[in-house]
């Protein structure tokens, strides 16, 4: 399993073009999850991406690529995964955003949300 998740981050990254050149972009990213001290398991994550403006106070992105479901005992498996959100700007220093994700399951898929208010001083 590990070697799929290595060929397919390695393709990501290899199609990725030229990601300097423009709004686009790679994100490798790992997130782990707790219950209480209790390690539940880990998602690596390596994404193809793009943002951008989407009008005058409006940014977005996208991003998907491969993501290794990594359980605390036990093998992982290869799935597939993604987000899309964007940024919404009320003044200077205050924004509101949001964000929709998803990952493949063996069994069933997984959707997140997020969303939140941010002030910079």
């Amino acid at each position: 399993m590990i070697r799929k998740f290595i060929a397919a981050a390695a393709a990501t990254l290899a199609f990725a073009g030229s990601a300097a050149a423009g709004p686009f972009y790679v994100n490798v990213e790992r997130n782990d999850g707790f219950v209480g001290s209790d390690h539940s398991g880990a998602i690596n994550e390596a994404h193809v991406g793009v943002e951008g403006q989407l009008a005058p106070n409006v940014t977005g992105y996208a991003q998907a690529g491969p993501a290794y479901l990594q359980p605390s005992v036990g093998d992982g498996e290869v799935e597939f995964s993604g987000k899309a959100g964007g940024s919404v700007a009320l003044g200077e220093s205050t924004s509101i955003y949001g964000e929709v994700s998803f990952v493949t399951g063996e069994d069933s898929n997984g959707y997140g949300v997020k969303s939140g208010i941010k002030h910079v001083f």
